[in-house]
């Protein structure tokens, strides 16, 4: 068997197409962060993502049944055709398959041969099967197609019982000799050599599925040989039919190949661009490639676009079949009427009614938008994607319709004030839109909403184990909500509840820890002790606040574990934005609203603990020096420096505040109460040192007359 030449040709064609965004180029240059639907809601609700060429030609084609699907080195082959040793090494082991050590040299010896009667000579003793190929094979690389043909078919035409190995290859091999001869002048009827060479093809699909040797998926590979056929025949729906069928197995090949087709499409004449567009097939594979975009490149028409467009919408303006798809591109084409005219034609299919409520938001139609949206939503099946795109502001996002238009109503359930509602359908796009259900978990639903809800409907996942925390994976987006509002509850002063919600024991144990300190920080009555429990509230606050305290989002981004942050969004009222939105994103914002806050949280906490201890101790030096290091802001580092300078005592160590501090010697600071008042005692009485040194004296004096004058009293009473 020789190699496939034509689906080759197709695909080093489409390889020079642009097929796309350079995914692998983007993710090379930085982090990759995901689109968010309300940053710019006026965008999101006017744009119509582009589809995906993949989906949309999937549609287009059957899977035949019992056909198996490719392996994956068929999904994925190494596109490198110049290097033809690997197909070669690939073809010499399938032959192997089923033959003795012996027949297995014969074979490879008739391989290299170029003389059809030494290789009929040489594969005498072989069995019946294996000579035919043989001979065959060796005849269609030798140009003799005719003879190859009478291999086959002589193979063929053998017992069933008599061909187990090498029933489908020459079924295979039969129609591309028949094909080639179809090609040759004066070889007969080309039409009749072309029936012949589809049936052929078709005969290998069924030796396929009946069960015969097909190591090399030739069955998936008749598929596009068939559609070659078609295709020089001028049958463009059958060609696009089959190469989508076998795309829909799992060969690349045809999608590459149906890329070829559009672009072929892209460069015929209008008078044959609309001769082919009033076939069926012909109009729903164009349709496709313009709503998908392909070849488009930051948002930027090619050149020509614009004509397939125009040539498009007008030889289907009576199609009723793919009326949605047209009304899509129309839509993107910034036709608007036209694609009104096409989605009145159109059936209730989620993109039908997505186009709708594109159409009732350009006419301020807010009610019957949020309908058109409920309806998509529940038309679009929950598996269906159309894979990767980027948005304008150039933000990856994976296109699933139903998560996208659940997206999208919920920027109107925000506008009218359903909150709850609005989160829910965002949530439900989990990873996809993740970013904005956790803008409005933290930042518009009120505490006791969230908690409700994650109650209700988000029990928590199993914990991930050590292992896959050391391997990087994700969190499920159930326990991410789960710690968002274990935050939020911590950050809200609800110390009780907040622990539950993490998501492994460790960050239960700190935020339990956490709450404790606090607790105890405001019921002790001892400074001291009260001073210790706010410092080392503040040391875990510090050390652990953007796991325990920090936002999802904005300001802290522990989406990011704090290593990225995005542009702010401007809370503003307007068309898309109420006011009760406003106020309660508003409320809900961080104190001080300033990226890390937690740090800002942890000093406050270290200044309180020093507002309870004696300034002449050593631990109010200590305390002061940690919060320093907490680095919240210069302007707090140079306040909390001033305050040691003005009231602390001096430190052998304070040459480096902040960096080189000691641990806060608490127990020290407890005797430090009593001489710190005696020492204030002492400095208020200097002024009077020497009357109270005359005083002190006479007070002496007598005291010492007392104790002798009642001595001598009782030396009386007892003599007499």
């Amino acid at each position: 068997m020789s190699t496939p030449k034509w689906s080759r040709r197709l695909l080093c064609l489409s390889l020079s197409l642009p097929l796309g965004l350079p995914w692998g180029e983007a993710l090379a240059c930085g982090p990759d962060f995901p689109a968010r639907l309300l940053d710019n809601r006026a965008q999101t609700l006017a744009e119509l993502p582009e589809g995906s060429f993949r989906f949309e030609v999937s549609r287009l084609g059957q899977a035949i049944a019992g056909l198996k699907s490719a392996s994956e080195a068929t999904r994925n082959p190494d596109y490198n055709y110049d290097d033809m040793p690997g197909y070669i090494a690939q073809r010499d082991q399938a032959e192997r398959i089923g033959l003795t050590p012996p027949q297995q040299a014969v074979v490879e010896r008739v391989r290299a041969l170029n003389d059809i009667d030494q290789a009929r000579a040489e594969a005498a003793n072989l069995p019946a099967e294996l000579r035919l190929y043989a001979i065959g094979a060796a005849a269609f690389n030798l140009g003799d197609h005719q003879q190859a043909a009478q291999a086959f078919q002589e193979l063929l035409a053998l017992p069933a019982d008599q061909r187990p190995l090498r029933s489908t290859w020459a079924a295979y091999s039969l129609g591309r000799s028949l094909f080639a001869m179809s090609t040759e002048a004066g070889r007969g009827e080309p039409a009749t050599l072309r029936d012949q060479a589809r049936a052929a093809f078709r005969q290998a699909r069924e030796l396929s599925i009946g069960g015969f040797s097909d190591p090399l998926e030739l069955g998936i590979a008749s598929l596009g040989e068939e559609a070659r056929v078609a295709y020089t025949a001028d049958d463009w729906d059958s060609a696009i039919e089959l190469y989508a069928s076998q795309f829909l197995h799992g060969s690349q090949v045809g999608y590459s190949s149906l890329l070829y087709l559009a672009a072929d499409l892209a460069a015929q004449p209008d008078e044959r661009l609309d001769a082919l567009l009033k076939r069926a097939g012909v109009q729903r594979l164009l349709t496709g490639y313009l709503l998908s975009r392909v070849g488009w490149w930051d948002g930027e028409e090619p050149s020509g676009e614009k004509r397939l467009f125009q040539r498009l919408q007008a030889s289907s303006r009576a199609s009723l079949d793919n009326a949605d798809r047209l009304a899509a591109v129309s839509y993107q084409h910034g036709d608007y009427a036209g694609a009104k005219a096409f989605v009145e034609k159109a059936g209730d299919t989620g993109l039908a009614w997505w186009v709708r409520a594109k159409l009732a938001l350009r006419d301020a139609d807010k009610a019957a938008a949020a309908a058109a949206y409920a309806k998509a939503a529940q038309a679009f099946p929950q598996e269906e994607t159309w894979g990767g795109r980027r948005n304008a502001d150039w933000d990856f996002e994976v296109v699933q319709p139903k998560c996208r238009v659940e997206g999208e109503s919920a920027i109107l359930a925000l506008q009218r004030g359903d909150y709850l509602q609005a989160f829910d359908q965002l949530y439900r796009g989990q990873s996809n839109y993740w970013y904005d259900a956790a803008t409005v978990a933290e930042r518009v639903l009120t505490v006791d909403e969230l908690k409700q809800y994650v109650d209700q409907q988000v029990p928590a996942p199993p914990a991930l184990s050590q292992e896959d925390r050391d391997n990087y994976v994700p969190l499920p987006v159930a326990a991410s909500l789960r710690n968002l509002l274990g935050r939020r509850l911590l950050r809200e002063g609800r110390y009780d509840e907040a622990p539950a919600y993490f998501d492994n024991a460790d960050l239960q144990a700190k935020a339990r820890a956490y709450a404790q300190l606090l607790q105890q920080a405001e019921s002790k009555w001892w400074p001291t002790r009260r001073a210790e429990a706010y410092f080392n509230a503040s040391w875990i606050a510090r050390r652990w606040g953007m796991e325990l305290l920090g936002y999802e989002m904005a300001p802290d981004y522990a989406t990011f574990e704090g290593n990225y942050s995005l542009e702010p969004v401007e809370l503003k009222v307007g068309p898309l934005m109420a006011e009760g939105e406003v106020k309660r994103q508003q409320a809900s914002a961080a104190q001080p609203d300033l990226r890390y806050h937690y740090r800002f949280v942890a000093t406050a906490l270290a200044s309180q603990a020093a507002d309870n201890l004696p300034h002449t101790s050593q631990a109010f030096a200590a305390v002061l020096c940690k919060a320093v290091g907490y680095n919240s802001s210069l302007e707090e580092q140079s306040a909390l420096y001033q305050r040691y300078v003005k009231e602390g005592p001096y430190v052998t160590w304070a040459g480096d505040f902040g960096h080189q501090c000691q641990e806060p010697d608490f127990r020290s600071a407890d005797k430090r109460y009593v001489t710190q008042a005696l020492e204030s005692l002492r400095s208020a009485l200097r002024p009077y040192k020497r009357w109270l040194q005359v005083g002190g004296l006479a007070l002496v004096v007598a005291v010492g007359l007392g104790l002798i004058s009642r001595r001598r009293n009782k030396a009386r009473v007892s003599a007499s």
